[in-house]
Protein backbone atom coordinates (compact mmCIF):
# COMPACT_ATOMS: atom_id res chain seq x y z
CA UNK A 1 0.00 0.00 0.00
CA UNK A 2 1.96 3.27 -1.19
CA UNK A 3 1.28 5.75 1.43
CA UNK A 4 1.93 9.52 1.36
CA UNK A 5 4.09 11.91 3.16
CA UNK A 6 3.70 15.59 3.96
CA UNK A 7 5.53 17.58 1.23
CA UNK A 8 6.03 14.44 -1.37
CA UNK A 9 8.85 13.04 -2.72
CA UNK A 10 8.87 9.16 -2.76
CA UNK A 11 6.97 7.37 -0.49
CA UNK A 12 8.70 4.45 1.32
CA UNK A 13 6.25 2.23 0.65
CA UNK A 14 7.26 2.73 -3.38
CA UNK A 15 10.72 2.49 -2.26
CA UNK A 16 9.98 -1.12 -0.70
CA UNK A 17 8.12 -1.97 -3.92
CA UNK A 18 10.80 -0.82 -5.73
CA UNK A 19 13.80 -2.73 -3.81
CA UNK A 20 11.64 -6.06 -3.91
CA UNK A 21 10.95 -5.87 -7.76
CA UNK A 22 14.68 -5.65 -8.51
CA UNK A 23 15.32 -8.43 -6.35
CA UNK A 24 15.14 -11.89 -6.60
CA UNK A 25 11.63 -13.44 -5.54
CA UNK A 26 11.00 -16.33 -3.64
CA UNK A 27 9.40 -18.05 -6.92
CA UNK A 28 12.99 -17.08 -8.81
CA UNK A 29 15.33 -18.60 -6.05
CA UNK A 30 13.53 -21.94 -5.72
CA UNK A 31 13.93 -22.58 -9.80
CA UNK A 32 17.18 -21.31 -9.38
CA UNK A 33 18.04 -23.63 -6.59
CA UNK A 34 15.83 -26.72 -8.50
CA UNK A 35 17.32 -26.44 -11.58
CA UNK A 36 21.14 -26.51 -9.40
CA UNK A 37 20.15 -29.68 -8.37
CA UNK A 38 18.72 -31.12 -11.39
CA UNK A 39 21.85 -30.25 -13.70
CA UNK A 40 24.60 -31.06 -10.78
CA UNK A 41 27.03 -33.48 -11.60
CA UNK A 42 26.43 -36.87 -9.97
CA UNK A 43 30.08 -37.10 -9.17
CA UNK A 44 30.57 -33.59 -7.99
CA UNK A 45 27.00 -33.11 -5.82
CA UNK A 46 26.67 -29.81 -4.60
CA UNK A 47 28.43 -29.10 -1.43
CA UNK A 48 26.27 -29.66 2.06
CA UNK A 49 27.74 -26.44 3.13
CA UNK A 50 26.79 -24.38 -0.21
CA UNK A 51 22.87 -26.04 -0.39
CA UNK A 52 22.83 -24.90 3.59
CA UNK A 53 23.62 -21.19 3.08
CA UNK A 54 21.51 -21.07 0.07
CA UNK A 55 18.61 -22.70 1.90
CA UNK A 56 19.45 -19.51 4.47
CA UNK A 57 18.98 -17.35 1.92
CA UNK A 58 15.89 -18.50 1.47
CA UNK A 59 14.70 -18.21 4.74
CA UNK A 60 15.75 -15.13 4.94
CA UNK A 61 14.17 -13.71 2.09
CA UNK A 62 11.42 -14.93 3.29
CA UNK A 63 11.22 -13.08 6.59
CA UNK A 64 12.74 -9.73 4.61
CA UNK A 65 9.17 -10.05 2.88
CA UNK A 66 7.12 -10.35 5.95
CA UNK A 67 9.26 -7.20 7.33
CA UNK A 68 8.45 -5.65 4.27
CA UNK A 69 4.44 -5.69 4.52
CA UNK A 70 4.62 -5.20 8.24
CA UNK A 71 6.21 -1.89 7.36
CA UNK A 72 3.86 -1.03 4.95
CA UNK A 73 1.53 -1.30 7.64
CA UNK A 74 2.85 0.27 10.10
CA UNK A 75 3.50 3.09 7.80
CA UNK A 76 -0.48 3.08 6.90
CA UNK A 77 -1.35 3.32 10.32
CA UNK A 78 1.12 6.24 11.06
CA UNK A 79 -0.08 8.23 7.97
CA UNK A 80 -3.79 7.97 9.54
CA UNK A 81 -2.48 9.09 13.07
CA UNK A 82 -0.58 12.06 10.93
CA UNK A 83 -3.25 12.78 8.82
CA UNK A 84 -6.09 12.76 12.51
CA UNK A 85 -3.44 15.37 14.18
CA UNK A 86 -3.82 18.09 10.71
CA UNK A 87 -7.37 18.52 11.64
CA UNK A 88 -7.61 22.36 13.15
CA UNK A 89 -3.77 23.12 11.53
CA UNK A 90 -3.30 25.85 9.25
CA UNK A 91 -1.72 24.05 6.42
CA UNK A 92 -0.03 25.40 2.75
CA UNK A 93 -1.59 23.42 0.19
CA UNK A 94 0.56 23.22 -3.37
CA UNK A 95 -1.80 23.20 -6.21
CA UNK A 96 -1.40 23.03 -9.82
CA UNK A 97 -2.83 26.44 -9.75
CA UNK A 98 -0.31 27.69 -6.90
CA UNK A 99 -0.27 27.47 -3.16
CA UNK A 100 -3.30 28.26 -0.70
CA UNK A 101 -3.28 28.34 2.86
CA UNK A 102 -6.78 27.33 4.92
CA UNK A 103 -7.25 25.25 7.98
CA UNK A 104 -7.84 21.67 7.63
CA UNK A 105 -11.56 21.16 8.13
CA UNK A 106 -12.21 17.15 7.91
CA UNK A 107 -10.76 13.91 6.73
CA UNK A 108 -11.71 11.27 5.28
CA UNK A 109 -10.36 7.69 4.03
CA UNK A 110 -11.08 6.30 0.49
CA UNK A 111 -8.77 2.79 -0.47
CA UNK A 112 -7.27 3.38 2.86
CA UNK A 113 -5.55 6.76 2.07
CA UNK A 114 -6.00 9.89 3.57
CA UNK A 115 -8.10 12.86 2.21
CA UNK A 116 -8.27 16.03 4.06
CA UNK A 117 -10.85 18.83 3.37
CA UNK A 118 -9.55 22.51 3.37
CA UNK A 119 -10.88 25.61 4.20
CA UNK A 120 -8.96 28.31 2.19
CA UNK A 121 -11.32 30.95 3.68
CA UNK A 122 -13.97 33.04 1.69
CA UNK A 123 -16.28 29.99 1.81
CA UNK A 124 -13.59 28.11 -0.53
CA UNK A 125 -13.27 24.30 0.67
CA UNK A 126 -10.42 21.88 -1.19
CA UNK A 127 -11.68 18.84 -1.16
CA UNK A 128 -9.69 15.53 -1.68
CA UNK A 129 -6.39 16.88 -0.41
CA UNK A 130 -3.56 13.90 0.21
CA UNK A 131 -0.73 14.66 2.44
CA UNK A 132 1.45 14.96 -0.46
CA UNK A 133 0.25 18.16 -1.75
CA UNK A 134 0.69 19.80 2.00
CA UNK A 135 3.76 21.85 1.83
CA UNK A 136 4.00 23.60 5.39
CA UNK A 137 1.90 23.06 8.42
CA UNK A 138 1.54 25.89 11.10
Amino acid sequence: MAVDLIGGGASAAQQSLDLQQSSLGQEQFLRVLLAQLKFQDPLKPMDNQQFLAQMAQFSELAQTSQLNNRIDSLLSIQSATQSIGLIGKTVEVRLPSGSRVGTVASLTFSNGQPSLTVNAGAGELLTGVSLSEISVVR
